[in-house]
């Protein structure tokens, strides 16, 4: 009788562990356009901060600007779920 429950409990186990994977695909897969810009978002940000700082204040801005976008896509992909 244990192995007939401990069986059953593998397998409850095994089928969440596989839905919620399921659901964060989903999750994913149903707004690709919006995880594509958010990674470029990060790339954008990456290459700001990696560029020479004295650009009249132009470069701390586009960060700020990316940082609020970057934020924005997030709000955007948690509003839509």
């Amino acid at each position: 009788m244990r192995s007939i429950v401990t069986k059953g409990l593998v397998a409850a186990a095994l089928a969440a562990t596989l839905s919620s994977g399921v659901l964060i695909g989903r999750a994913t897969a149903d707004q690709p356009h919006m995880h594509n810009a958010l990674d470029a978002l990060k790339q954008a940000r990456a290459e700001l901060e990696m560029a020479i700082p004295d650009k009249g204040g132009h470069r701390v801005n586009a960060i700020e600007a990316t940082e609020r976008a970057i934020r924005e896509t997030r709000a955007g992909i948690d509003y839509a779920r």
